[in-house]
């Protein structure tokens, strides 16, 4: 887990420093930073995650790049649903909440419409990848 979080420090850092945009892989994805708390160690956790939007709300997918455990972060929505998202050159808090059929399934095409990528992921696991919207709380804006 260590190498994964070294390897988004950059993404993070690029991310915060340029209102949201980053370069690289990731150059033409929209990305928002997720900020939890560690469902087990209650340590800060910042995770920058593709997202799409429905209405006014941001949906996340735990899709883990296919793998058949569902990351870290998900767990720790689970245990503590809210969340500070930091979107573009926003931050605000947020609660998290799972979405269950059929809007899952909805919101996952629609994601994969986006990004085809996550039609790969669905392929590679065997698990129902969770979708994650993250409904404002508080003031708007």
């Amino acid at each position: 887990m260590s190498s994964r979080s070294e390897r988004n420090q950059p993404i993070i850092a690029e991310f915060r420093a340029n209102a949201g945009q980053v370069g690289g892989p990731f150059a033409d994805t929209p990305l928002l930073l997720l900020n939890t708390t560690g469902a087990t160690s209650g340590q800060a956790r910042v995770n920058p995650l593709a997202y799409i939007t429905d209405g006014d709300r941001a949906v996340v997918f735990a899709a883990n790049g296919g793998r058949g455990q569902h990351p870290a972060w998900y767990y720790n929505v689970l245990a503590q649903p809210l969340v500070t998202v930091e979107l573009g050159d926003q931050r605000f808090q947020a609660r998290a909440l799972v979405a269950q059929e059929p809007e899952r399934t909805r919101l996952y095409a629609t994601m994969v419409q986006h990004n085809p990528d996550f039609a790969t992921f669905e392929q590679n696991t065997s698990r129902k990848i969770p979708a994650v919207i993250l409904e404002r709380v508080g003031e708007k804006g």
